[in-house]
C-alpha cells in the first residue's frame, strides 16, 4: 500500500506557497514596536483603498530609515509587496514611495541585497519605469513641462531612486553589470537624462555620477554612447566639459572611461579628435577654484574637487597606455620598471648552477676582503685562459645586464608634442597637483583632497619613470620634466617628511612618489643628504606597523603583514627610495650608509626580513653595485666585505623564496625564485670584475 504524500498536504495548508512562516520575537521591545508600526502598514500597504495604499507607502518610505524598523519590515517580507503590488500601483504617489522604500534598503543593506533583488527581477522593474519616464519627458501631445508641479515633483522623485538604485545593483556583481549595460532601455533613459534641458541640476548630477560609474573599463557602455544618435549624449558631454563646475568634472569623468575603453590614445584618437589631453585643461581649471589661503585648503564642493583629482590619477595611470601602444617598445619591455620586474634567464644562462655559487670555496672565490686577488699565480691561470676566459667574461657581461634590467626598454618619445596628455599632465595639472598635496589639510574634507592631490601625482610621476632617458634619449621629455620633479620633491615631499606625520596612508603615498620621482631623476634629487634618513627612520616604523614571521605556510606570502599585495607595501617602497638615492651622484658616505643598513637587514636572521623587502634590497643593490667605475663600487662593496655576506645570503634565499606560497602569492614567488637565481649571476659577475 502507497504511504500518502505528506509534505505536499502540508504545502496545501499554506495560503502562500513562497512566504516563510515568521517566528515570533523574543525581544519584547521589538515585538511591541512590530505590533504598533510595523503590522499596520504592511497590512494599509494591501488594502483595497488606493489612499491607506499611497499613506502606507509613504509612512514605510518614512521609517525604513529606522534600523530597528528596517529588520522589522524586511521580516514581515516588505520587498516582496513593493515589487509585486506597490511599483504597479496605479496611484504615481504609491509608486514613488516604493522606489524609495527600495532605494534606501539598498543604501542601508550590504552588497548581497542588491543580489538578492536582481534576483527578483528587479532591472525588469526599473526597465519598466525607465520607459514610462522617458515616454513623458518627451511626450508632444501633453509636454512635459505643462503638467502640474505636482506630477513633475513625483516623476523626478521615481527617476532619483532609479538611478540611486542601478549604481549599487550594478556594482554588486560583474553579471549584473553586463545586464544593466545590455537593456538598451536602461542605458536610453540614462543618456535622456544627460541629453535633455528639463532635468533638474540634482538629478543631472546623478545622472552623470551613475554613467561614471558604469562606464569604468566598459567598452560596450562606451560604444553604445558614442553611437547613440537618439539622444547625442556624446555631443552633449562634450559641451558639459567646457563649462566648468560639477557638471563639467563629472562630464570629464565619464569621457575619460569611454575614451580608456574605447582605446582613444594620443596616437590613435577617436570621434572628432577626442582623448585625454582635451581633459585635462577642464580637471585644472576646477583645481584652481580650491584655494589655499595660509597653506590651508579651502572649498565650497570637497566632493566634486576629489573626484577631479581622481580623473587625473587615473589619466596619469592610463597614459602608460600610450607610451606602449603609440611607440611600438620592445615586447614584454614596455611599462615595466626594472626595479618591479625582471626580465628573465635568458637561454644561455639557464645552466647557473645555484647551489656551486652558494657553496662557492675560498679556492675559487676572490678575497673580498679589500677586493685584491688571492695570489700572482691567480692571475697567471686567468692569462692562461686566453680567449675562453674573455667568452666567460662576456657571458657574465651578458648575464648583468639581465640582473639589472640593462634590456628593460620603454616607449621611445620624441618630445611632449607627440605626447600632449603629457603636455597637459605636465603644464597644467602639475602646478595644481602640487599645491593641493603641499597644503596644511585641516579637515577631514581636506586631509581627503591632499591624499588625493598626492595619488594624482604618484601615478604621473610613476608613468614619466618608465620613460628611458639614459643615453639622451627622450631629451625633450626629461628637460621639461625634470625641473618638475624636483619641485615636487621640494614642495610636496620634503615638507610632509618634515612634518613626522604619523598617517600612515600619507607615509606610504609620499615614499612612493619619492621613489618615482628618485628613479625617474635616475637618482639625482634635490636632497640635502640627510633625508635618506628620515626614509631609513620611516622603513624602522614600518616594521612596528607590519608584524611578520619567516613562515611559508598555506596562504601567507612568508610574512603575515596583512598586504593585499606586499610587494606593495610600505616597507618595500621605503627600499626603493634609499636605492635610488644611494646611486650616483650620492656621496660614498651615503652610499655606504644605505649599503650597510640593507646588508645588516638580510643578514640578520634573528629578525628575517619579509620575502619583498628582501627581494627589493637585492634589486636595489644589483642596481648600486653592478657599475664597477663608480668610486663606491670599490669603496663600499668591496671594502665593506659585502660579497661574502651575499654568498652567505644565497642559501637561505632559496629556502626563504621555496618558503612563499604559489597559489596564494604568485607574483612574489614568481619573483623570490628570480631574486635566487639573479643573485647566484650577481656574485659570479662580482667575482669576475673585482677590482685589481
Amino acid at each position: 500500500m502507497g504511504k500518502s504524500n505528506r509534505n505536499n498536504k502540508a504545502r496545501a495548508l499554506r495560503s502562500d506557497p513562497i512566504a516563510k512562516p515568521v517566528k515570533p520575537l523574543s525581544d519584547p521591545e521589538l515585538a511591541a514596536l512590530r505590533e504598533a508600526r510595523i503590522l499596520p502598514v504592511i497590512k494599509d500597504l494591501k488594502s483595497p483603498e488606493a489612499k491607506s495604499r499611497t499613506a502606507a507607502a509613504r509612512a514605510i518610505a518614512n521609517i525604513v530609515h529606522d534600523t530597528k524598523c528596517r529588520k522589522l519590515l524586511l521580516r514581515e517580507q516588505v520587498v516582496h509587496v513593493v515589487l509585486t503590488e506597490t511599483l504597479t500601483d496605479a496611484s504615481p504617489d504609491s509608486r514613488a514611495a516604493g522606489w524609495e522604500i527600495l532605494k534606501v534598503l539598498v543604501q542601508e543593506e550590504e552588497a548581497d541585497f542588491c543580489v538578492h533583488l536582481y534576483r527578483l527581477d528587479i532591472l525588469t522593474a526599473i526597465e519598466h519605469a525607465a520607459k514610462s519616464i522617458i515616454k513623458t519627458l518627451t511626450a508632444t501631445e501633453q509636454p512635459f513641462g505643462k503638467l502640474l508641479k505636482a506630477q513633475q515633483r513625483l516623476v523626478w522623485e521615481i527617476t532619483s531612486s532609479l538611478i540611486a538604485l542601478l549604481t549599487p545593483i550594478a556594482l554588486a556583481r560583474d553579471e549584473i553589470l553586463d545586464a544593466v549595460v545590455a537593456n538598451p532601455t536602461i542605458l536610453r533613459f540614462l543618456f535622456r537624462l544627460v541629453a535633455s534641458d528639463l532635468v533638474p541640476q540634482e538629478i543631472f548630477e546623478e545622472t552623470l555620477s551613475c554613467l561614471m560609474v558604469l562606464s569604468e573599463d566598459n567598452l560596450p557602455l562606451g560604444q553604445a554612447l558614442t553611437d547613440d544618435q537618439e539622444t547625442r549624449c556624446y555631443d552633449e558631454l562634450l559641451k558639459f566639459k567646457t563649462g566648468g563646475g560639477v557638471r563639467a568634472v563629472l562630464a570629464c569623468g565619464v569621457l575619460h572611461n569611454v575614451f580608456s575603453s574605447l582605446q582613444w590614445l594620443d596616437h590613435s584618437p577617436g570621434k572628432d579628435g577626442a582623448y585625454d589631453a582635451i581633459l585635462v585643461p577642464s580637471l585644472s581649471q576646477e583645481l584652481e577654484q580650491v584655494s589655499s589661503s595660509n597653506g590651508s585648503l579651502k572649498t565650497s564642493n570637497p566632493e566634486i574637487a576629489q573626484v577631479a583629482l581622481e580623473i587625473l590619477a587615473s589619466i596619469g595611470t592610463d597614459l602608460q597606455n600610450t607610451l606602449e601602444k603609440g611607440n611600438r617598445p620592445q615586447p614584454g619591455a614596455a611599462g615595466k620598471s626594472k626595479d618591479e620586474e625582471w626580465n628573465g634567464i635568458g637561454d644561455e644562462a639557464a645552466d647557473i648552477d645555484v647551489d656551486a655559487v652558494a657553496e662557492a670555496d675560498d679556492d675559487d672565490a676572490m678575497d673580498v676582503d679589500g677586493g685584491h686577488e688571492k695570489d700572482d699565480s691567480d692571475q697567471d691561470d686567468k692569462d692562461e685562459a686566453g680567449s675562453d676566459d674573455d667568452d666567460d667574461d662576456d657571458d657574465l657581461d651578458e648575464d648583468m645586464d639581465l640582473v639589472t634590467g640593462g634590456d628593460d626598454s620603454v616607449p621611445d618619445a620624441a618630445g611632449l608634442d607627440d605626447l600632449p596628455t603629457l603636455r597637459e599632465l605636465i603644464q597644467k595639472a602639475l602646478p595644481q597637483l602640487i599645491r593641493l598635496s603641499s597644503a596644511s589639510a585641516d579637515s577631514d574634507e581636506t586631509v581627503a583632497i591632499q591624499i588625493q592631490a598626492l595619488s594624482a601625482l604618484n601615478n604621473i610621476a610613476w608613468t614619466i619613470s618608465m620613460i628611458d632617458f639614459a643615453e639622451g634619449e627622450n631629451a625633450h621629455v626629461f628637460d621639461v620634466w625634470a625641473p618638475a620633479a624636483k619641485k615636487i620633491w621640494q614642495k610636496t615631499i620634503t615638507p610632509i617628511l618634515d612634518s613626522d606625520n604619523a598617517d600612515i596612508t600619507l607615509a606610504t603615498l609620499v615614499t612612493s612618489l619619492a621613489w618615482a620621482i628618485a628613479r625617474s631623476l635616475s637618482g639625482d634629487t634635490p636632497s640635502d643628504g640627510t633625508q635618506h634618513r628620515k626614509f631609513m627612520a620611516l622603513y624602522q616604523a614600518s616594521k612596528g606597523l607590519e608584524h611578520h614571521d619567516e613562515g611559508g605556510d598555506e596562504g601567507h606570502c612568508g610574512c603575515d603583514c596583512g598586504d593585499d599585495d606586499p610587494l606593495q607595501s610600505l616597507g618595500v617602497k621605503c627600499i626603493g627610495v634609499l636605492g635610488c638615492l644611494a646611486r650616483a651622484p650620492a656621496s660614498i658616505d651615503v652610499n655606504r650608509e644605505i649599503g650597510v643598513a640593507f646588508m645588516s637587514r638580510l643578514a640578520n636572521t634573528n629578525d628575517v626580513a619579509p620575502p619583498a623587502e628582501i627581494i627589493e634590497m637585492l634589486n636595489q643593490l644589483f642596481d648600486m653595485y653592478a657599475d664597477e667605475e663608480q668610486a663606491y663600487d670599490k669603496e663600499v662593496f668591496w671594502k665593506d666585505n659585502f660579497l661574502q655576506h651575499l654568498q652567505e645570503l644565497l642559501p637561505r634565499l632559496k629556502i626563504i623564496a621555496k618558503g612563499v606560497d604559489k597559489r596564494a602569492f604568485e607574483e612574489l614567488r614568481t619573483k623570490a625564485d628570480e631574486a635566487v637565481l639573479n643573485l647566484a649571476r650577481f656574485i659570479q659577475y662580482k667575482k669576475k670584475h673585482a677590482p685589481r
